[in-house]
């Protein structure tokens, strides 16, 4: 050896090493290595008999559900932290007050209310869904440092003791240049696979470092889009208290009506006895329906002319606010409905429910106090409670089409009211209902049952969604 090689490996050795140990302390103070430190270093003790126990690989489903679960329980604490100044509410309330007070203005104010507020949820769900893709990532990474601490730890020690006991001067006596010619066949053979240690060190704690930032930069934006989430739902329940006075009838009559549709509602024993019992006894349903099925019987009069003015009046958008019946025959709206919810399908129409019957419905997981929307234009033929479905809306879509959702929370329109699509009807509450059309479910989540039925027989509803809301159901936990 040289002595220019031999002064290289004298400044080479202490480098690597300082290197290293950097690594080795920054892996150190990650708290997956906060236990490891408390351990005694491997070279302190007589090397035991190696024994190798096979962990099995973590499975991803079960890594990512977990995650996702502590990611909700934060986002659920971080939610409890956040509220509206009085500020922002007082400017809420005026913004309101300043509304055109008719029913038209109104209605189309709590329908872009609701479609704002539906655009934020579905953002803080995909939020929750990277962080914890972010989050299981980290602990793999983490999980990868943490196994190699030990032989990174001897790897740097050996480099410190050849670091203090630098190969000898070649020129000196044969038996340093014996040492000397050892020093570097060891050195040959360790220090390529030193590097190789290092950089792929190196290159984890880079990942791991950007995966924090990733995941501290989504955080901040999750943060905003909580509080926006939070002013839409104050301005919506300004919007509902507003349209309640337009829209409010006796009292007298409203209570009336809801005592007599809670006792034929008991007294019903399938969806169809149901409809029929509302469509006949509950006036206000009664009312509305014949005038919701002359308005379509008279459609079907129209010219085709007129016939294409209505649809282009419709497809603009702006369909008559005071419309009594669906803009759109309910045939014609394939691929072209919105979920009510945002959130994640977890049961598809002829999936197992459970019970050992398929499934006549599909349904919808969604995060606590979402805001439930109509699908399409509809009747309210029923708003309550109906035995195992727990809270219910019925919509008459017209054409025979009965659409029913149940699992709600708290309900905010009545029976007898034609709604618009894209109307808030409903809230989730915190947690799943039990009923049985959430049976074997592996979620605590609020879930949404969503039924389609054609002359009162359950029909798959897929076809009618947009592309976006189709896709395989999946049971998320």
């Amino acid at each position: 050896m040289t002595r220019a090689a031999t002064k290289r490996s004298r400044l080479f050795l202490p480098a690597v090493a300082a290197g290293l140990g950097a690594a080795v302390i920054a892996i150190s103070g990650n708290p997956f290595a906060a236990r490891a430190q408390d351990a005694p270093p491997a070279a302190a003790e007589p090397a035991a008999p190696a024994t190798t126990v096979e962990q099995p690989p973590p499975d991803p489903a079960a890594e990512l559900a977990r995650k996702r679960d502590e990611t909700r329980a934060e986002l659920d604490k971080l939610s409890k932290t956040i509220s509206l100044s009085s500020d922002k509410v007082n400017e809420l309330q005026n913004s309101i007050a300043n509304l055109e007070k008719s029913t038209a203005s109104i209605r189309q104010a709590l329908i872009d209310s609701a479609a704002r507020r539906k655009s934020l949820e579905g953002r803080i769900l995909d939020s929750e869904k990277k962080l914890a893709e972010l989050g299981v990532k980290e602990d793999g990474i983490r999980r990868s440092l943490h196994e190699r601490r030990g032989l990174l730890a001897e790897v740097l020690a050996a480099l410190q003791r050849m670091g203090r006991n630098p190969p000898p001067a070649l020129l000196v006596t044969p038996d340093d240049a014996l040492a000397s010619v050892r020093s570097a066949i060891l050195l040959g053979a360790v220090v390529p696979g030193i590097r190789k240690e290092t950089e792929k060190l190196a290159a984890d704690l880079a990942d791991l470092s950007a995966l924090q930032t990733a995941s501290a930069k989504e955080k901040q934006d999750l943060t905003t889009t909580i509080a926006n989430s939070l002013e839409e739902e104050k301005r919506m329940d300004l919007l509902l208290a507003e349209n309640d006075k337009l829209s409010r009838s006796s009292a007298a009559e409203l209570e009336a009506e809801k005592q007599r549709s809670q006792e034929l509602a008991s007294k019903a024993t399938t969806l169809e006895s149901l409809v029929a019992s509302m469509e006949t006894e509950i006036a206000s349903v009664r009312d509305a329906a014949a005038a919701a099925r002359q308005a379509e019987e008279n459609r079907k009069l129209l010219t085709d002319e007129q016939r294409a003015q209505a649809k282009a009046l419709a497809d603009s958008g702006v369909p008559d606010k005071n419309r009594i019946a669906p803009a759109y025959p309910f045939g014609e709206l394939k691929a072209k409905l919105e979920l009510p919810v945002a959130g994640d399908i977890l049961r598809q129409f002829g999936d197992a429910d459970g019970t050992g019957h398929e499934a006549m419905g599909m349904t919808v997981a969604t995060n606590p106090e979402t805001v439930v929307t109509a699908p399409a234009d509809g009747l309210v033929v029923f708003a309550g409670a109906f035995r195992s479905y727990g809270q219910m809306i019925i919509l008459d879509a017209g054409e025979g089409y009965h659409l029913v959702l149940s699992g709600m929370d708290t309900i905010s329109t009545r029976q007898g009211k034609f709604v618009f699509s894209g109307e808030p009807l409903a809230v989730m509450g915190a947690k799943r209902v039990a009923s049985a059309t959430a049976l074997a479910l592996e979620t605590d989540r609020p879930t949404l049952y969503i039924e389609f039925r054609k002359d009162g027989k359950p029909v798959d509803s897929r076809p009618w969604w947009t592309a976006k809301d189709t896709g395989k159901a999946r049971n998320d936990s």
